[in-house]
């Protein structure tokens, strides 16, 4: 078999844009550096793309992130602590029984620290922001070949080319403006710097001048402005072509100009003494995105006679893009990613798995390595958390900030599921061929593996899980106290005690018996009139928000706690008739590796391209959910791990398992096989 055309394949999917789409912005960026641009390949416009239904505009880093100051004295989680009956007696939890009633430390804590709008860069007509109505004729491409973005449109009367792009091993973007209004001075570029703001989705607070400073050096070849923000400090060095001159306008602002037609710059942010040139931070990408696509998994459905084959195509080499330019850095990532701040930028444990299981899956391993570095660093912190408890081990938080610290929540201190993901994803690592995961994430895989084993209680139906909890479905917060054994959650410890088990001899030890004893002996799932319940206790199931019953088989491999049969009438059930607008955007591919992971190929590719809001991908490829989650990252990463299930399948599974024969030609190439 020919190798897949991977240029071809991927030119194909290239962006063009030739309107405002407030609803679909385009995006450079590295994995930890992210800037996010209106029609005119900066930000010239953030107003036209602010208001509902819009996506923001911004530039966001990994390492971005800012604290306001605390009100009175700095909130202490222990305000928060409430005991919870347990088999074990008392256990306290870091809870806020009402969002609504939460104290201004409350707040605090859950607003801080937030990841941080580190700059806007746009262009200025006549030394001022330009009116929309001065804007004509956009056309703009996002060449995904090379990472690059071109921009042209006729501003004010002038012809504008603009060339956007993101160093792909530094915190640097590089812009080329080619216009004759330059030389004629009445065309220019802005950089302003805004305040750190609590907002839930925006990153930037352009109302308090006086709470941050920029100063600033000017230099032959640019300038270097160090920013402060309270305790957040960060140096930005400019770098200039010849024939411009940088000049600040404001406190936070800067115009640079030149009496040519063609203006470069390069925009370093953060740490590194040296500056990055436009042609620098171009070159750079030219050569890493071609490596990107030629590397790792690649696959091809040209030959389909599907009707939504090129739709499903589309996804595929978009979400791939997006995902290495916002999931891939040294933290694990929000559900916007770089775009926007959602909760605040902060990011959820729970999700990690959605955002990056596809990079070893699709071969590119050392993307998620980046992140999965983290849970070394927060060791500490997991290990308090639980001794805080009574429980040996890890336990790891749902809602923090890079410092790992929990957040005031009715819901996110009693999630659990998101424990077995660190080992899920270590393992993907080693299967990956990584050949040093072993030694790497041994010690967080069997910390975490310790709680877990410790948290299942031994009751006369065997090892129970709970309470309290939150499962994977949400919708049963309010009843956390009472709440216990969730099928989902079930076969998911089963399954990663046993992996667990395996890395304990990789490294050396001796088994656990008591992991063994869990895994094999927890209560089975409750199921009602022949389908899996959703919890172990009324109301059992509610037909809203994520159908979790089902990913006890499909996410989760093959464990022995699920009966086939049983999890195929669950399936038909929740296809018949679920809450659809109340699902999220990962639901679809997990829905279709239950159904892979039962035979049932028409069912999977059905499901991963259901026609309903929540799955919907835009013309940029993300998977917008609502106004207020405009950017929802777990879909495009659930989509590419559906995809390699589907397409490569299971050790000792069926070849092509989630793809029918009828009317689906699917071509695969450096994919690995799922557990």
């Amino acid at each position: 078999m020919t190798s897949i055309d991977r240029r071809a394949l991927v030119d194909r999917y290239a962006v063009e844009v030739t309107e405002v789409d407030p609803r679909s912005p385009l995006s450079v960026g590295n994995g930890e550096l992210c800037a996010t641009v209106d029609v005119t390949g900066l930000q010239t416009f953030p107003q036209e793309y602010a208001g509902d239904g819009g996506t923001l505009l911004g530039t966001m880093a990994q390492w971005g992130w800012h604290s306001t100051p605390a009100p009175g004295h700095v909130p202490d989680l222990a305000d928060s602590v409430r005991s919870y009956d347990t088999p074990r007696g008392r256990v306290p939890y870091v809870d806020l029984a009402d969002f609504d009633a939460a104290t201004p430390g409350q707040r605090w804590l859950r607003a801080n620290p937030h990841r941080l709008d580190l700059a806007r860069i746009g262009l200025v007509v006549d030394g001022t922001p330009p009116d929309p109505v001065e804007l004509r004729e956009p056309r703009q491409r996002l060449d995904l070949w090379t990472g690059t973005i071109t921009s042209a449109v006729l501003l004010a009367g002038m012809p504008v080319r603009v060339t956007t792009c993101c160093h792909p091993e530094l915190d640097a973007l590089g812009v080329r403006v080619a216009s004759p209004g330059l030389a004629g001075g009445r065309l220019a570029v802005r950089i302003a710097f805004p305040y750190g703001s609590e907002s839930w989705h925006d990153a930037a607070d352009w109302e308090r001048p006086g709470r941050h400073d920029s100063a600033s050096q000017v230099l032959a070849d640019g300038v270097r402005i160090d920013r402060r923000l309270d305790a957040t400090r960060f140096p930005v060095r400019v770098h200039v072509n010849a024939g411009a001159t940088v000049r600040r306008t404001g406190p936070h602002e800067f115009v640079v100009a030149t009496d040519r037609d063609v203006l470069e710059l390069g925009v370093r942010f953060g740490d590194g003494a040296e500056p990055v040139a436009f042609t620098g931070a171009l070159i750079a990408s030219e050569r890493w995105w071609p490596r990107f696509w030629s590397s790792g998994g690649a696959v091809e459905l040209d030959s389909s006679e599907d009707d939504r084959a090129p739709e499903l195509q589309r996804r595929i080499v978009l979400s791939q893009y997006l995902t290495a330019i916002q999931c891939a850095g040294s933290l694990p990532p929000a559900e916007t990613g770089l775009t926007a701040n959602s909760w605040r930028g902060r990011f959820h444990l729970e999700m990690h798995w959605w955002h990056g299981a596809h990079f070893p899956l699709w071969g590119r391993a050392s993307l998620l390595a980046r992140s999965l570095d983290w849970y070394s660093r927060s060791l500490g912190v997991a290990r308090a958390a639980a001794r805080g408890q009574g429980y040996r081990g890890a336990r790891w938080p749902k809602q923090v900030g890079p410092d790992g610290r929990e957040s005031p929540s009715p819901i996110g201190a009693f999630l659990v599921w998101q424990q077995p993901h660190l080992i899920h994803l270590a393992e993907l690592m080693r299967r990956s061929g990584d050949r040093g995961a072993v030694a790497r994430y041994g010690e967080c895989v069997l910390e975490t593996a310790a709680f877990m084993a410790d948290f299942a209680v031994a009751t006369e139906g065997g090892y129970a899980l709970g309470p309290p909890l939150v499962p994977a479905q949400e919708s049963y917060y309010r009843d956390r106290a009472a709440v216990v054994n969730p099928t989902f959650e079930l076969a998911y410890w089963a399954w990663a005690l046993r992996v667990a088990q395996r890395w304990r001899v990789r490294l050396g030890l001796a088994e656990d018996p008591s992991w063994t004893a869990v895994a094999d002996g927890l209560v089975p799932p409750t199921v009602r009139d022949g389908r899996y319940a959703a919890i172990g206790t009324p109301p059992w199931t509610v037909r809203e928000d994520h159908p979790s019953m089902l990913y006890a088989l499909g996410f989760v491999p093959e464990t022995g706690v699920v009966d086939h049969g049983v999890m195929r009438a669950t399936l038909h059930d929740v296809l018949s008739d679920w809450h659809w607008p109340g699902t999220w955007g990962w639901d679809y591919p997990a829905m279709a590796m239950t159904a892979t992971r039962l035979g049932e190929r028409r069912t999977a590719v059905d499901v991963l391209l259901k026609d309903t809001p929540k799955n919907g991908y835009l013309a940029n490829g993300h998977n917008r959910q609502s106004d207020w989650l405009p950017v929802y990252l777990p879909g495009n990463g659930g989509l590419l791990a559906a995809v390699a299930l589907m397409a490569a399948g299971w050790d000792g599974g069926p070849p092509t398992p989630g793809f029918p024969a009828d009317g689906w030609t699917v071509r695969h190439e450096g994919l690995t096989w799922a557990p």
